[in-house]
């Protein structure tokens, strides 16, 4: 059964938006973003998920963390770093549209913090803030079923993969399917289910964003529980999604140096290639930058020249030395 939403004007705009950003993305070569970028944004990402669950841990510790150093901190909210590490340096290993795959992350994201992590609850669950009951979930005998039904939904080829992630969000929130680690869960599938289309998605820390104004985030929800339908949440979340993505696309517009753009330029695998396609990602550089650059990593065995004046192309060396371009 598919679950209950409208397409609203809004909705449409924004697909339109986050299509042509994707376009954008992958003309620029952004679809693999360098080693540091990637880093930053799982931190950013682990941070912010966590710090929407109450981990107080900062992006500095989870730093630490991740490069293996000894952190002082909580127990529990060390133990929730270093279980979100272990799950988003592993992101191919899960398959979104497979239930045992989504038991088995949620098991590893909650190993050591609940009981039964990686099973379904065993007993009514309610969401309560301050003295109000906010949400009260479907009981716990039909949570099986629920989500047999939601990924069934998952499947569907008919409909768009930017919508789907939203609504399958939406809907596991709302079935509520574990005792805990369920808001996590959501945000980290809903990634999943992009990257299955968008590679990007890997690297976008749309739950920044979230942490930011979480209460915007509760709203949606709260909206939709209201409603019976993932409407105005698949509003909400998909403008995230379309501000993320500009903001990956602003930070290939900064200020690089030569060492960023040739490291950054080097792991594009574009195997062939002129000094306008150099400059086509680095929009922001003049013709001699863009000529001293190639020289540059010509002498570094980065690329290797091929003809002269304004028949000259670069191609990529294989086997470079990564090690020549962060000593440079």
């Amino acid at each position: 059964m598919k679950p209950p939403y409208e397409i609203t004007p809004e909705i449409l705009k924004l697909i339109t938006s986050i299509s042509e950003k994707i376009g954008e993305v992958n003309a620029n070569f952004l679809s693999k973003p360098s080693p540091q970028l990637r880093k930053e944004n799982k931190i950013k990402t682990i941070h912010s998920s966590l710090k929407i669950e109450g981990n107080t841990l900062s992006e500095k510790q989870i730093t630490a963390l991740l490069e293996n150093k000894r952190v002082i901190g909580p127990k529990k909210d060390i133990k929730e770093v270093l279980n979100a590490i272990d799950i988003y340096e592993n992101l191919d290993k899960f398959n979104p549209l497979n239930e045992k795959s989504f038991l088995k992350a949620h098991q590893a994201l909650m190993n050591n913090l609940i009981e039964n992590a990686g099973q379904y609850r065993n007993q009514g669950v309610g969401i309560v803030k301050g003295e109000k009951i906010k949400h009260v979930a479907p009981p716990y005998e039909n949570v099986p079923y629920l989500m047999k039904d939601l990924f069934e939904y998952l499947k569907n080829p008919n409909e768009i993969q930017l919508i789907k992630s939203c609504v399958f969000h939406y809907e596991m929130e709302f079935i509520h399917p574990f005792l805990d680690g369920n808001g996590r869960m959501g945000r980290l599938w809903q990634t999943l289910i992009l990257m299955g289309k968008y590679p990007v998605f890997e690297y976008l820390p749309f739950e920044t964003l979230i942490s930011k104004d979480q209460e915007k985030y509760y709203n949606a929800l709260s909206q939709s529980d209201k409603s019976g339908k993932s409407t105005k949440f698949i509003e909400y979340m998909l403008d995230v999604i379309n501000i993320s993505i500009s903001e990956l696309l602003d930070f290939n517009s900064r200020t690089l140096n030569e060492k960023d753009r040739l490291e950054y330029f080097s792991l594009l695998n574009k195997i062939e290639f002129t000094r306008k396609d150099y400059m086509d990602v680095f929009k922001d550089i003049s013709p001699a930058t863009a000529s001293r650059d190639l020289k540059k990593g010509v002498e570094l065995n980065l690329f290797e020249k091929i003809g002269e004046m304004n028949k000259t192309k670069y191609k990529l060396t294989t086997g470079y030395n990564k090690s020549n371009i962060i000593d440079l």
